[in-house]
């Protein structure tokens, strides 16, 4: 569940979702196997995205033909998350965040320049509940 961080004396309106999210081709496979350049980037995207950091989470899948790196920060006002494949030089980004004073599109385009993909699709959604 996600909260939206209330002023004092302020009324609610209803919850403002903004949910950036997209995938990304032809990334360079040694910057997707590193789990804490991957780390690093969700951490300084919540700093961008103004939200509030409460813990970041990695896991590295190792196994078969498939690895991948998953890295899931969770912000108070909900979350941001990286989930590679080297194998195929792609990564998808979801950042997904809930009050005015967020920026999920500055998070987004922060970790795709730091991932500097060939090309990359951006979608957006209204997570608003008015």
């Amino acid at each position: 569940m996600s909260l939206t961080p209330q002023v004092e004396g302020s009324r609610s309106k209803g919850v403002v979702g903004k949910h950036v999210y997209g995938n990304l081709y032809g990334v360079d496979p040694n910057i997707l196997r590193n789990e804490w350049f991957l780390r690093s980037l969700v951490i300084k995207a919540a700093e961008i995205a103004n939200v509030h950091l409460v813990e970041v989470k990695s896991w590295r899948f190792i196994g078969g033909d498939k690895e991948g790196i998953s890295v899931l920060a969770l912000v108070l006002e909900s979350h941001i998350a990286i989930h590679t494949w080297p194998e195929y030089g792609f990564a998808t980004v979801d950042v997904y965040t809930c009050g005015d004073h967020s920026m999920p599109e500055k998070a987004f385009n922060y970790i795709v320049n730091a991932l500097r993909p060939a090309r990359y699709v951006m979608f957006n959604a209204d997570r608003s509940s008015d």
